[in-house]
């Protein structure tokens, strides 16, 4: 954790890398109605200098002043979560600070983003981790959970699957049918961690930053609405991402990707043949010829089996053999790759 954050600080240092992220992240919102980020003016952006547009908006943790804005603060309050959720799952890329103080909402009522100094990415099987993990909790499929984690490898294998849907249905069926009000996110966590810990679950690296910014986001929606629902807001954007990648579409296009791959195979055969033929050409002239060690090692081979006794002759022998068998491995390897 802490050479993750080591790391996201390094980055944060160097204010042209956060222009690149304020760049990245607007083509991935850029159909989006609810969120944008403010245009960087490249001319003008350096090491040490960012220069963007200005945000004309309000605060985010002004409620009273978003009400008096004309604002829906509950509307408002999900797009926070359900933004976040979108650009996590669908874009694998998000903003990883998004406390009030880095959040506007300008005239038309869209979230405006800033301080883009943190990012997070998580790769495929982190996406997927996370949508069917939520939409677990929400669809209050403990076994599917835990199954989802054991498949992941986040936690061994060694553990029934059972028994730790038992253990998250202890965690889960507290907090429905409870107002959000009620629901104490750290002491949720808490027996989480524990749980976790009892089934031998490492925090993991890739996930930190994604864990603090749910935390986060949580947090900032909660204080616009007070009775906030994290599950039901996150469902239409879990089942979306869940519809799109593991439903029949989701299936055509993996099915694509294969297509796509075995292509590009087909076109390394001729290569991959003609190595193949190479490494069986050396195979068959050591087979028929045998190892052979050059003069000088055979001379000093016999040098030392006249100097050492049988026990020194054995252990040097097995020596040279090794030696050998280490070239044949290397010359296999060289003729691969």
């Amino acid at each position: 954790m802490v050479e993750i954050l080591h790391r996201s600080v390094a980055l944060e240092m160097d204010l042209r890398l956060e222009a690149a992220a304020y760049s990245e992240m607007a083509e991935n919102v850029d159909a989006e109605t609810d969120f944008r980020l403010p245009a960087v003016n490249w001319e003008l952006t350096g090491r040490d200098v960012l220069v963007s547009e200005w945000v004309d908006g309000t605060r985010m943790g002004d409620r009273a002043a978003i009400v008096a804005a004309g604002h829906d603060p509950e509307r408002i309050a999900a797009s926070v979560v359900q933004s976040f959720l979108r650009h996590a799952l669908r874009d694998g890329f998000f903003h990883a600070d998004m406390h009030e103080g880095n959040l506007f909402v300008d005239p038309e009522g869209r979230l405006v983003a800033v301080d883009l100094g943190i990012m997070g990415r998580i790769g495929p099987k982190e996406q997927r981790f996370l949508a069917e993990i939520l939409y677990g909790f929400i669809r209050r499929d403990y076994q599917r959970i835990a199954e989802v984690h054991i498949e992941a490898g986040y936690v061994p294998a060694i553990h029934s699957a059972e028994d730790f849907a038992q253990a998250l249905r202890a965690i889960g069926e507290p907090i429905h049918g409870h107002r959000a009000s009620e629901i104490s996110m750290a002491k949720l966590l808490g027996l989480l961690f524990e749980v976790t810990e009892i089934f031998d679950m490492q925090t993991r690296p890739e996930l930190v930053l994604l864990q603090k910014t749910m935390v986060v986001v949580e947090g900032v929606a909660r204080r616009l609405d007070p009775d906030f629902d994290m599950w039901t807001t996150a469902e239409p954007v879990v089942r979306d991402w869940i519809d799109r990648n593991l439903g029949i579409a989701g299936r055509i296009e993996q099915a694509g990707d294969v297509i796509g791959a075995m292509a590009k195979l087909a076109g390394r055969l001729p290569e991959m043949a003609l190595r193949a033929e190479r490494l069986g050409k050396e195979f068959d002239r050591l087979s028929e010829a045998g190892l052979r060690l050059d003069r000088e090692s055979v001379e000093d081979i016999g040098r030392e089996v006249a100097r050492r006794g049988r026990s020194g002759r054995i252990a040097v022998w097995v020596i040279a053999i090794v030696a050998a068998a280490t070239a044949l491995t290397a010359l296999g390897f060289s003729v691969l790759h």
